[in-house]
């Protein structure tokens, strides 16, 4: 995969992530959407099950 992106405006490239935390109640997976020209995050999700 080319990973040199280069992004000219926003919401244009999009990319994900899947993690999981451990927390008090047991393993949590959070996913991220990502905006590579801003590199902040656009939505998330966070359950306690794939």
């Amino acid at each position: 995969m080319n990973r040199q992106f280069k992004v000219d405006k926003p919401n244009t490239v999009l990319v994900g992530d899947i993690t999981y935390v451990w927390m008090d109640e047991g393993w949590f997976y959070l996913a991220t959407v990502i905006d590579l020209y801003s590199r902040k995050i656009v939505g998330w999700s966070m359950a306690d099950n794939m």
